[in-house]
């Protein structure tokens, strides 16, 4: 479990694919001690560390995250947000995240205002019922309220921090990015099905 905060933004040294599976190798952060085993989210992406050196660490990821997530566009050199995982005694500085993304969005326009930059974001539009104007969503990993929201489209404002210290701050129209709905909107969608 995460919370959406960006502990670093890392690159990519290595992808490789073997039996449908893709083996992605990240450059380990100054100062990390990272263990065989650990789960650290890759752009919003739960991922285990499946081996190591002293310089990077690599996961593996299936079919199912290649098909639904941006995983698959990773080459040698993309920026990517990293955040390990929640201990019981952090600070929920942003909102409960799992790590499992949804689907993805693609970036529709971006719009600059004073030192901030607002984002719309297209997605399937069988999404938008768990995206909802002042709620919570996760964009590559970042904890975002969302501003407004249309029938297959809302947006997000990103403050000069978050653009000065995640990958949002070079995204570009037309680039992919993933999306993770609130876990709480979806429970609530779930209990209401089940009362009909």
């Amino acid at each position: 479990m995460f919370t959406g905060i960006i502990q670093k933004v890392s690159v990519v040294e290595k992808v490789s694919r073997k039996n449908n599976s893709l083996f992605v190798s990240v450059k380990i952060p100054t100062k990390w001690k990272v263990w065989q085993g650990e789960s650290i989210a890759i752009d919003g992406v739960c991922s285990t560390v499946k081996s190591l050196t002293k310089k990077d660490f690599t996961v593996e990821y299936m079919p199912e995250t290649i098909q639904k997530t941006i995983v698959g566009n990773f080459a040698k050199g993309t920026e990517v947000n990293l955040e390990r995982s929640l201990k019981l005694n952090d600070l929920l500085d942003g909102h409960i995240v799992q790590g499992h993304v949804d689907t993805t969005g693609q970036i529709m326009e971006i719009k600059k205002v004073q030192e901030s930059k607002v984002i719309k974001i297209k997605i399937p539009s069988s999404f938008m019922r768990l995206v909802v104007d002042k709620g919570s969503v996760t964009i590559n990993g970042i904890s975002l309220t969302v501003v407004v929201t249309g029938k297959n489209w809302f947006t997000i404002s990103l403050v000069s921090y978050t653009l000065e210290n995640t990958n949002l701050g070079t995204i570009a129209v037309g680039d992919s990015v993933n999306i993770e709905t609130d876990v709480l909107a979806k429970y609530v969608e779930k209990l209401i099905k089940h009362r009909k």
